[in-house]
């Protein structure tokens, strides 16, 4: 990397870091650590409920689509879209308009209110796993992105390195700093796609005519892909949107209902078609410089066995001219950061108020409960870099630590809002069955009926344990 680029990169690095200290600095207790104080704009919030969702490791995630599927991966972020309003209609009016939750900093705190703090707890430790894992998919994002576009950076380094800034980052910095900053991090990444990633990279492959030329035609269409990765997309991302941590939070930091539904629902259009569209065509253009021989010189001669998600880090280190290759890479670190941060505060937020809060009483006021936060946060930033290091697949790490917290928690959180027979028994058995159904098919590498993903499974499993133990004890709620 030319020393310009490396520079602007690393100026964006310590701006970002001082940043999280000017928060450090002001925040004063739990509400502005958690929930930004209760009083963000819907501009800023739905900017940063995209930045989150999508963030850096759907973007790589959406490069390596683009460069198996080509334009036809777009459709993973159609079921965010459908996610994002679904929740906007039928979840945050329930969650604004119940005084129950005008406190909260939690999700499972939804659990303690409908059903019971035992439920509550274990809606925690899902909860608080998921996204520990999530938060390491963004890291290891992080590392491909940086490792495909420094020579002489391997990935471990590169990991150490990027997981290193996002826990520092977030456990100065809190919420609020991580809402703003997602703001200016999104309209980066935007800037950076539209202006600079995608029509550069568009030029210097040939254009049209050698895309055409390229790949196989199916790539160009819609259509290049089966009925099950859209059931298998759909029952992994959807249903996010009811049980997300992160997302919670942000209902939580909005001042009214209106605001939070408004912001929900321009999440969900910059999800799809905008970053739909930008991930995957940047992700088709790299297999078209992969066939091309572009990459050759950084010894991916083979394209057979090139890993699709470092497609993406090698046609911006290979196209990008001086300059530019910084701004990119401040772009896309900017989308992993704005993930990875906002993970890794929902799991502390999980742990400190729902499971330590247990058997603790803390001030949420308090410099205490801050600083019991911040330390909690930087324990399991370890532990997400520690898990990231054993992984190699950041789309398959990711929808594994979604299909983890979905299998167990979407159907509780349904029927506590919508059925009137649900009971705590209900829940807990629905919880642990969806759960461990999903991980042990999907880890024991069963051949399942349509070759349909374990999530749908696990979360059939949940519905019918859920409905018929709420029925059987429905007398004892």
């Amino acid at each position: 990397m030319h020393p310009i680029d490396l520079s602007i990169f690393v100026v964006y690095i310590f701006g970002l870091l001082a940043f999280g200290y000017f928060f450090f600095k002001k925040n004063k207790g739990g509400d502005d650590y958690y929930v930004g104080g209760r009083k963000m704009k819907s501009w800023h919030v739905g900017l940063s409920v995209v930045a989150t969702d999508v963030g850096g490791g759907f973007s790589i995630g959406l490069g390596g689509l683009g460069f198996v599927m080509g334009l036809s991966g777009s459709w993973m972020l159609f079921t965010g879209l459908i996610g994002a309003w679904m929740a906007a209609v039928f979840l945050i009016p329930k969650v604004k308009q119940n005084p129950a939750f005008d406190n909260a900093y939690t999700f499972p705190q939804l659990f303690g209110h409908y059903y019971s703090a035992n439920v509550a707890f274990v809606a925690a430790i899902i909860s608080a796993i998921g996204y520990a894992g999530f938060t390491s998919s963004q890291m290891l994002a992080g590392a491909k992105l940086a490792s495909g576009t420094f020579a002489d950076l391997d990935l471990q380094t590169a990991l150490i390195i990027m997981g290193v800034v996002a826990v520092v980052y977030t456990v100065m910095g809190g919420l609020k700093a991580v809402i703003y900053t997602d703001t200016i991090q999104w309209a980066l990444l935007m800037f950076g796609l539209i202006f600079v990633g995608v029509p550069i990279a568009y030029l210097e492959i040939g254009g049209m005519e050698a895309i055409r030329a390229t790949v196989a035609p199916e790539m160009l269409t819609l259509t290049n892909l089966g009925w099950q990765d859209l059931v298998f997309w759909a029952v992994t991302i959807i249903p996010i949107w009811f049980v997300g941590m992160t997302l919670y939070q942000r209902i939580y930091a909005c001042h009214d209902e209106k605001t939070a539904k408004k912001a929900w629902y321009l999440a969900g259009v910059f999800e799809w078609p905008v970053m739909a569209f930008l991930g995957v065509l940047l992700g088709l253009f790299a297999r078209v410089a992969a066939d091309q021989g572009m990459f050759e010189f950084l010894g991916a001669a083979d394209i057979m066995e090139t890993d699709p998600e470092t497609g993406l880090p090698m046609l911006l280190r290979t196209v990008l001219p001086v300059g530019f290759l910084g701004i990119m890479m401040a772009a896309y670190f900017s989308a992993i950061l704005s993930t990875a941060d906002s993970c890794l505060m929902a799991s502390s937020g999980n742990v400190v108020t729902d499971l330590i809060g247990r058997f603790r009483e803390f001030d949420p006021d308090s410099p205490a409960f801050v600083r019991t936060s911040q330390i909690v946060t930087l324990i399991i930033g370890i532990f997400a870099l520690l898990l990231a290091a054993t992984m190699e697949n950041v789309l398959d790490l990711m929808l594994d630590s979604y299909a983890f917290m979905v299998s167990g928690l979407f159907v509780p959180v349904v029927g506590a809002l919508y059925w009137k027979n649900s009971t705590p028994a209900g829940a807990m058995a629905a919880m642990i069955i969806g759960g461990s159904t999903t991980i042990t098919l999907r880890y024991l590498g069963v051949n399942l009926p349509y070759e349909l993903d374990p999530n749908v499974f696990g979360i059939t499993a949940s519905a019918i344990a859920f409905i018929t133990v709420s029925l059987l004890t429905k007398s004892e709620k």
